[in-house]
């Protein structure tokens, strides 16, 4: 009698344990779950050293900062700030990819991340600053004036230049200081120095204002045209370089590439090699 009822005994628990055991399965695999970790976010350079290569833009009629030459055979881009920007990649790892485009284009590109950053000659002022990243300072340029070499006795000083045709190119601090340092300034704006310069040449503008290395640069290439020999004042140290607003990890490798260059004067051998150059 003891053994039936056992063996009922039995049966019946082994029976509920065939009804539980799937249900216990499942609720164990539930237990075990492990939460997927949302993806590490990239930094700016995580991502340029992933893409193998740091994109720059520039306009490259500034000489001797940066303008087209045929080297060996290929027209090519150089100058002192291509060597600082070539100088960047290579501390970060990277090749480097040049955009040229009018300089008025060159902030619009990098907000919209068709750019990495820019070296262009461009000065770090407090409108562009609320809308960019300005790395140090890199180089402390004046700016100059040139005009026809046969209007030299005509203009001498910022007075004589009062109400007369000035050339200045579009996006640039020279519009502002134009504006107020010229008296009654009849402004051109256009977005290359090249066709300021053109305009110089065929009559359309009287001066021209731009760097003074730049100045000095097209007057080597041109007789025609003279830098006079005026003082200009200048909100602004000089120039540096622009990225993305909110790329510390990026601004930081760029003013330590900077520091280094400084350090070592290598700059100041870029701007006198690419000055060479640029009057070849």
């Amino acid at each position: 009698m003891f053994n039936k009822k056992f063996k009922k005994l039995l049966s019946v628990l082994i029976l509920v344990l065939i009804i539980m055991l799937p249900g216990c399965a499942k609720k164990v695999d539930t237990s075990i779950k492990v939460k997927a970790q949302p993806e590490t976010q990239l930094t700016e350079v995580d991502k340029i050293k992933k893409a193998g290569k740091i994109v720059l833009g520039t306009s490259a009629d500034w000489p001797p900062s940066e303008f087209h030459k045929e080297i060996n055979g290929k027209d090519t881009i150089i100058g002192s700030d291509i060597s600082i920007a070539q100088e960047i990649a290579k501390d970060l790892g990277v090749e480097l990819e040049i955009k040229d485009m009018k300089f008025d284009g060159l902030l619009p590109a990098l907000q919209s991340g068709n750019i990495d950053f820019v070296l262009s000659g461009m000065a770090p002022t407090e409108e562009r600053k609320q809308n960019v990243d300005f790395s140090k300072i890199y180089n402390k340029g004046d700016q100059g004036i040139i005009i026809k070499t046969g209007d030299k006795n005509k203009f001498k000083t910022l007075n004589d230049l009062k109400a007369q045709k000035i050339g200045v190119q579009k996006g640039s601090i020279q519009v502002k200081m134009a504006q107020k340092q010229i008296a009654e300034p009849n402004l051109k704006e256009l977005g290359s120095v090249s066709d300021l310069v053109l305009s110089l040449k065929t009559n359309k503008v009287d001066a021209v204002l731009c760097g003074i290395e730049v100045a000095k640069a097209y007057a080597s290439k041109n007789p025609d045209i003279t830098v006079m020999d005026v003082k200009l004042q200048s909100d602004v140290e000089g120039t540096a370089v622009a990225l993305k607003k909110g790329s510390p990890v990026l601004l930081d490798a760029i003013n330590k590439t900077i520091d280094r260059l400084l350090a070592s004067k290598e700059i100041d051998k870029f701007i006198s090699d690419a000055q060479t150059l640029a009057e070849q």
